[in-house]
């Protein structure tokens, strides 16, 4: 997407400032609250919030400079620990969701990391009465397999992932979907997309293999 790296930057960028605002606005309200407060059960209460919401803010930055960003350095590998690390962070602040981390590998690619987390992503916010999230990797396959009671997928998500044109659903909603789609390009793989009563099922294979 040459001519629409700006935009897309611009979209990831909006993409994390949105996903930052709920806990960054938790601290500050919680500041102003213990500010006012004398009462020692309220400010230890006030407390422990403050304490979540810094620990959400620092769990999403961790996992969008993985996902979107160089976090690792820019070697062609990543530690896998790392992305479990980063992905288990994102799902703890959801108690509904349990994650299953099927990856052997001690290492991935930089490449099918990023494919991997944004997959994630798409597929924990898919999950909006929770339920479970499995992923896992094989060589550079990617597989996400998110499953629950009431799935729920943007139709602009969905259209990206089977492929419609990416100039027509630019948003910051759909900045994962688009980095997944240029990320498969340029290493000659195919996004694939199947849906299920209860399940989503995403992947990332090589292009000639058969759909997900």
């Amino acid at each position: 997407m040459p001519d629409l790296s700006i935009d897309f930057a611009s979209l990831l960028c909006s993409r994390l400032c949105h996903d930052l605002l709920s806990p960054v606005g938790a601290l500050n309200n919680g500041l102003e609250l213990l500010q006012d407060e004398n009462d020692p059960d309220l400010r230890a209460q006030y407390m422990e919030l403050l304490a979540d919401s810094a620990r959400a803010s620092t769990d999403k930055l961790k996992f969008f400079r993985l996902a979107f960003g160089a976090a690792g350095g820019y070697g062609d590998q990543i530690d896998a620990a790392e992305a479990r690390t980063a992905l288990e962070g994102v799902v703890r602040g959801n108690r509904r969701v349990v994650l299953g981390w099927l990856v052997d590998q001690p290492q991935l690619s930089r490449g099918t990391t990023r494919i991997l987390l944004n997959l994630a992503l798409i597929a924990l916010d898919s999950l909006v009465r929770g339920g479970r999230l499995d992923v896992g990797v094989e060589a550079d396959e990617v597989v996400v397999r998110a499953e629950g009671t009431r799935l729920v997928l943007d139709a602009e998500l969905r259209a990206l992932l089977n492929g419609a044109d990416p100039a027509d659903h630019m948003s910051s909603r759909t900045a994962g979907a688009l980095l997944i789609r240029e990320l498969a390009t340029r290493e000659g793989r195919a996004v694939r997309l199947s849906e299920q009563e209860g399940v989503l099922l995403f992947g990332v294979t090589a292009a000639g293999s058969a759909s997900a």
